[in-house]
């Protein structure tokens, strides 16, 4: 009996809505954003690289069959409208990639080569995603009650989530955090590198605290490739870490 494959969207796994896939295209890469400009006199382009790349299609084959045409209908009725109903980007997984996520978008529609008298059907399922995998091991929070350091793994800086309990400073790698005694004893502030927004939570409310920090040059920490001290001054007690490791 041949073991289906799924990929899981939004929290909804594929074979539990009867479609199944047959792989991926798991060796495309996304494109690096460089400007190339053409300078008078000079051998050779100008290359400035502006530090991105672009989003990148992920395409799965995949299939579905019933025991009669109108539950084939309705299985393909079923997940075209749970794919087009996502109007932002999801969290997507499949069983190709077990230690890794993206973050997509539905993009095509379903064009459904039935056969076997309409019961059985292949089509693509086309996301248009973001450039990161996101390793899983990057979701497990570090915690530092102490100064220390922390590793990343790959060869690309991540933003990551600061969960910081007290007021100070705070150096992660080479970015000096100042935090300020706002809310009194006991403040935990949340701190997220990649919106570039920090809050607190108020009586189960998130309250802005963005004027609750002060970072030296403006720019929000990142955890470069390889080692990443971690400096903890006093008057914080906590600081959790969760790291958000990404490759492509």
């Amino acid at each position: 009996m041949a073991i289906f494959k799924s990929f899981t969207f939004d929290g909804i796994n594929s074979l539990d809505k009867g479609v199944y896939i047959t792989g991926e295209a798991v060796y495309n890469a996304p494109e690096r954003v460089v400007e190339m400009i053409e300078i008078p006199g000079k051998n050779g382009a100008l290359a400035i690289d502006q530090g991105r790349f672009t989003n990148i299609e992920v395409t799965y084959p995949a299939g579905a069959y019933a025991r009669s045409q109108e539950d084939f209908a309705e299985k393909i009725r079923e997940i075209r409208n749970i794919l087009a109903s996502r109007y932002t980007y999801k969290r997507l997984e499949d069983e190709y990639n077990p230690d890794e996520y993206r973050l997509g978008l539905y993009k095509s529609g379903l064009d459904v080569a039935a056969v076997a008298y309409h019961i059985a059907g292949e089509f693509k399922i086309t996301f248009d995603c973001k450039p990161q995998r996101f390793l899983k091991s990057g979701e497990e929070a570090q915690s530092f009650s102490s100064s220390g350091s922390i590793t990343n793994p790959t060869f690309f800086a991540s933003r990551p989530l600061l969960v910081v309990t007290g007021a100070g400073q705070l150096v992660l790698g080479s970015h000096v955090i100042e935090i300020s005694n706002g809310s009194g004893a006991g403040q935990v502030i949340n701190i997220d590198c990649e919106s570039q927004e920090a809050w607190e939570f108020v009586g189960g409310a998130m309250v802005a605290r963005n004027d609750y920090i002060q970072i030296a040059g403006r720019e929000f920490p990142t955890l470069t490739s390889g080692e990443n001290v971690v400096t903890i001054g006093s008057g914080i007690t906590k600081v959790e870490i969760t790291p958000r490791w990404w490759r492509i």
